[in-house]
């Protein structure tokens, strides 16, 4: 650390070194360490280097900025490396500087930038068979560079002489290909300038993917065309300065693969018995407008993050041999093909057991997840693993191998887009630590290029309410600016003023009217993408598509300016329903209307938010106008002048609470309400998606993080730690998709890797360990930890835009400590539990400790015991007669011997403020 001065973590365009990129003003971002507290970023400096010279000297400016900086150079030129310098000074006047590079891609404005053409295979002999294409070519002199530029109408995998190419799976990824389509840079270089003069072969093996492979309930396919395509350009190089470009065209050949077929819901069967034979030659294919719709690969790719050696094998009950990974994730299993007397191994692929420990496929559907490879005795040893399909999974069947085979012959492989972990969270709580990692894992597994609802069923999609939802979750846990950018732009041009935004991004679901808090996601995700990592570029491109959707809503309000039409999914997967009907209890109890007028006045809100962050004055006039009259509205139909809601369930409270919809007046009797329906419910949640999100942010925002704590803490269900307790290991779609028993829901929507429930963990970072931004960025952080019983040390981490910071406390022995940490050019305000002043302070390390009377470990009796639990304490009897003389002594007292404390406390306000000093008093102890 020069000078007690340290420059780390430079990246462009939120990634390390990156090449292939086609933004013409890439962002540039770094982070400072430092020996001293309280540094700050005095200036700084960025050069920017290409082949001709500097492109950009930003020379030394008096700013503090380090995230987010945007190139002001000369035009970028394609195919071009540029090296990047950044030197900072601190307000020590110390110096520091760290390098790095990134390289442009095609950068074209057109279909000019590409020395190649769209080849497939004569379409009247196209197949459903993966097929692949072939160029031979030698090279001659040494090779300066190499970079391989390939896309495709299908999914892809490119190989030279045999190896691979990068790391990345699923390519060229999911983007709505009728208005855009990825390619991917690959660093050919080393392979062809280590080889000497030889000939090479470049392979491009394609797949249907979800171009043309089946999707969606229907199992139905070509959504976006029928022929598979592949475009691909090789353009070397070499020291003496000179160019040449391998273009696929029609010199290309068509050979078979060992992948005979491959569908992401069906599995993949692969063939290593035939030899790979040629087919005849690639057809050019009309693709120019396809080719006028690529842009470089935005975001990180899909790959491998982490493999799971197999932990044990069953014969079940039935007489299957299955094996265990202990992990639900959404992947592969490679494997190192075992002897088969056989000929082949097939795997099936499911997420659980049944209660008499059999294979329990059902959750997935009709999704087949099923893997063959076909083999001889030759073949034994050679590790092989799909190449065009993903699957949902804890466990596999094997079939075609005899159950003595090894264990280390298989191992699961997580599948998801690389994103930079960024958070963590940790207590004293086993329970709560392992809902944190499902709630991680169910990420992983469905941030797989787009933000599905699961991994595993013939679905899969982009539902834009679970990414909504979980949105502020997942920024704690990863990097997820890219991903989200990446995504949202598909949204928009997914987007109409016909149908506003669709459910499902990329869309296959066919025109349908914007439904409210599934829509919303195109003004929620950016406002939240902005305030974590405070770019305001994200709100600069989605403005329009933000604006749009409050504007569609606006026009098909009624005369009393709300909008009281058209399908909506209310409190999605509610458990308050009056109905049993399968077809209506889905969509919970709280008045659907209600649901879509809360989320309108929300999204109008950060509309206006955006606009004066845009610096448009009239749009943010306009907007917050609406959103007043919108409020206005809404109390004019759902509140009674007592303050009383005309949907009285815990989501109806929760959002009208936390969106700040009442009037002053009102939140003590809409917060009375939501503590009474909670008692009513033995202090369970009974909310679905829209209310799941907010329930433990609102109660402890509304001083009542006793009831939050609660609410948490169960481990029965409905709860969050039921699953938990039930062997999850990632986040359940429904509270009882496996009920106590063993049993598994049946209504045919029933996935065991579903991220929306795990929207908790942005209430775990945000109150438990007291981590957000008092401005956009973190460039100004909050730190307010919250104490919670059913803990006695919690801590968490954020890698934030400016470094980590940290917010770790324990409660034990009548004693508080807190340890803080702020990274370097930051400043925070610091809230200490119990304490009511406010500490600003700037970067370092901070260490506070202090004498106490709580206690965080879990009570005797809590509003949970029953009344007969309660008085068999002769104690507790004794207090109750003293505090409400007579009371047991009722002959018909024997009737609540079953009912809870929380249960009896909202039948009567009297009882409730009884029944805690008594809980208070006996606790004492």
């Amino acid at each position: 650390m020069k000078n007690g001065l340290f420059i780390h973590s430079l990246r462009i365009e939120y990634r390390e070194n990156p090449i292939g990129i086609d933004e013409p003003a890439p962002r540039f971002s770094w982070k400072l360490k430092s020996s001293e507290q309280n540094t700050v970023q005095s200036c700084c400096r960025i050069v920017v280097t290409g082949e001709h010279g500097v492109a950009w000297d930003s020379g030394f400016c008096a700013d503090s900025r380090s995230s987010g900086v945007v190139y002001a150079g000369e035009p970028l030129l394609p195919f071009t490396r540029y090296e990047v310098s950044v030197t900072v000074r601190d307000q020590l006047e110390r110096e520091a500087c760290t390098q790095g590079f990134f390289e442009t891609g095609v950068m074209q404005e057109s279909v000019s930038g590409w020395n190649a053409k769209w080849i497939g295979y004569p379409p009247e002999q196209e197949s459903r068979a993966c097929l692949a294409f072939s160029k031979s070519f030698s090279v001659d002199k040494p090779v300066r560079s190499a970079r391989l530029y390939a896309t495709a109408c299908g999914i892809y995998e490119a190989a030279l002489d045999g190896k691979k190419a990068g790391d990345a799976f699923m390519a060229p990824g999911w983007t709505s290909y009728h208005h855009r389509i990825q390619y991917q840079a690959y660093d050919l270089t080393e392979a062809l300038s280590s080889s000497g003069t030889c000939s090479h072969e470049l392979l491009l093996t394609a797949g249907n993917g979800w171009y043309r492979g089946f999707l969606g309930f229907a199992d139905s396919p070509d959504h976006f065309g029928k022929e598979k395509a592949v475009l691909a350009m090789l353009r070397i190089v070499y020291e003496d300065g000179s160019v040449s470009c391998i273009g696929t065209d029609e010199s290309w050949s068509v050979k078979t693969s060992p992948i005979l077929t491959s569908e992401i819901y069906y599995g993949e069967t692969q063939d290593y018995t035939k030899p790979c034979e040629v087919l005849g030659q690639a057809v050019r294919l009309d693709h120019q407008d396809v080719t006028e719709k690529l842009s470089a690969q935005h975001q990180e790719p899909v790959r491998i993050t982490k493999r799971f050696p197999a932990v044990s094998k069953v014969l079940t009950p039935k007489g299957e041999f299955v094996i265990d990974f202990g992990q639900n994730l959404a992947g592969f299993v490679e494997v190192n093909l075992p002897k088969s007397e056989e000929g082949s191994l097939v795997l099936y692929h499911a997420e659980a057991l049944d209660k008499e420990g059999n294979f329990y496929p059902e959750t997935l559907r009709s999704a087949v997840s099923r893997d063959e490879y076909r083999y001889t005795d030759k073949d034994t040893g050679k590790t092989v693993s799909p190449h065009f399909t993903f699957h949902g999974f804890r466990y596999i069947r094997a079939e075609g191998i005899p159950f003595e085979t090894d264990l280390s012959c298989f191992t699961a492989c997580a599948l998801h887009t690389d994103m930079e972990k960024t958070g963590s969270f940790t207590c004293d709580n086993p329970l709560v630590e392992r809902l944190v990692k499902n709630i991680e894992w169910s990420q992983r597994s469905n941030f797989l290029d787009v933000p599905t609802d699961c991994p595993q069923r013939n679905e899969r999609l982009g539902w834009t309410g679970d990414a909504q939802v979980f949105s502020g979750t997942a920024a704690f846990q990863f990097q997820t600016e890219l991903f989200f950018e990446k995504w949202l732009a598909d949204v928009s041009a997914e987007q109409t003023a016909e149908y506003g935004v669709p459910h499902v991004v990329p869309n296959i679901l066919g025109s349908q009217p914007g439904a409210a808090a599934w829509s919303d996601c195109a003004v929620i995700i950016p406002w939240n993408l902005y305030q974590a990592y405070g770019d305001i570029r994200i709100l600069e491109k989605q403005y329009g598509s933000m604006k749009g959707w409050v504007d569609y809503v606006t026009g098909r309000c009624r005369e009393n300016g709300l909008w009281m039409d058209g399908h909506q999914y209310g409190d999605w997967l509610g458990l308050d329903a009056e109905t049993a009907a399968v077809s209506d209890n889905r969509y919970g109890a709280t008045d659907r209307y209600l649901v879509a007028n809360i989320y309108y006045a929300n999204s109008a809100d950060i509309v206006a938010k955006a606009a004066r962050v845009l610096g448009k004055k009239e749009d943010a006039e306009r907007y917050e106008a609406l959103h007043s009259r919108i409020i206005e509205a809404i109390r004019r139909e759902y509140v009674t002048e007592a303050g009383r809601l005309v949907s009285e369930t815990q989501t109806a409270c929760v959002l009208m609470l936390h969106f700040g919809i009442l009037e002053e007046k009102d939140i003590p009797v809409v917060l009375n309400t939501l503590e009474k329906n909670l008692g009513a419910h033995r202090n369970h949640l009974v909310t679905g998606f829209t209310g799941t999100p907010y329930i433990c942010l609102c109660l402890s925002a509304f001083n009542r993080h006793d009831l939050a704590e609660a609410v948490f803490l169960k481990e029965d269900c409905p709860g969050w730690l039921y699953a938990v307790k039930q062997g999850a290991t990632t986040i359940w779609e429904r509270w009882d998709s496996i009920k106590p028993d063993g049993s598994f829901d049946t209504s045919g929507m029933n996935s065991l890797n579903h991220y929306a429930n795990g929207s908790i963990g942005e209430w775990l970072y945000r109150t438990v360990a007291g981590i957000s931004p008092a401005e956009p960025g973190y460039r100004k952080i909050r730190i307010a930890p919250t104490l919670t019983h059913g803990m006695t040390r919690a801590e968490g981490t954020l890698d934030s835009p400016y470094g980590i910071i940290r917010s770790a406390w324990t409660c034990k022995d009548r004693r508080i400590t807190v340890d803080i940490e702020i990274p370097a050019n930051t400043t925070a305000e610091l809230v200490l539990p119990e304490k009511e002043e406010i500490l600003t302070v700037g970067s370092g390390c901070y260490h506070f400790e202090y004498p106490t009377e709580t206690r965080l470990e879990q009570d005797r009796y809590t509003m949970e015991t029953t009344l007969g639990e309660l008085v068999a304490d002769p104690e507790a009897a004794t207090l109750i007669n003293s505090l409400s003389p007579g009371m047991l002594d009722s002959p018909m007292i024997q009737y609540a011997f079953g009912m809870t404390v929380s249960e009896l406390s909202a039948a009567s306000e009297d009882a409730g403020a009884m029944f805690k000093a008594v809980l208070q008093k006996l606790n004492q102890h």
